[in-house]
């Protein structure tokens, strides 16, 4: 279903573009557009590069900072489209939603391990932020589910939490 702002999917996956993203996903989705929303990527021209090799052909690719993705969502530049928006962490996914930008489902892909994170389920790793960004955005009513392929049974993030 693609919602008021053209978004028809959200998902957190520290790996961004890869096998599992450019081809079930995306076609899965039908998306006509994948948004990669992350303040460091845009700064990033090698990462940039990599990001447009990955992308699927006759799918389009926005790289944009937390920023420049309200501003862009806020003004419906995407209406009609069928934007997947990924993102490396909840914290992004806050910013857009204190931002203004209404979402109704995310989903938690890839989060890989780091320094004070604890294993909530196989490749999935939160720290004590990410956890408080969770905590957050369920308090705004968005639905947070844990699904690494579109063929897996989606698990309520908030309970692995």
């Amino acid at each position: 279903m693609v919602s008021e702002n053209g978004i028809i999917h959200v998902r957190i996956d520290e790996r961004l573009i890869h096998g599992q993203v450019a081809t079930m996903w995306t076609n899965t989705l039908k998306a006509s557009r994948i948004m990669i929303v992350d303040d460091q990527v845009v700064k990033n021209d090698m990462e940039k590069m990599a990001l447009k090799l990955a992308v699927p052909s006759g799918i389009k690719l926005s790289i944009l900072t937390a920023g420049g993705a309200i501003k862009n969502i806020s003004a419906n530049k995407y209406v009609g489209q069928r934007v997947f928006l990924i993102v490396k962490s909840p914290s992004v996914l806050r910013t857009l939603v204190e931002g203004g930008i209404n979402l109704t489902q995310i989903t938690v892909g890839n989060m890989s391990s780091k320094t004070n994170s604890k294993q909530v389920r196989k490749s999935v790793s939160v720290t004590d932020q990410d956890i408080k960004d969770f905590k957050y955005l369920r308090s705004k009513n968005i639905n947070i589910i844990a699904q690494m392929i579109p063929t897996d049974e989606p698990t309520n993030f908030m309970e692995l939490i």
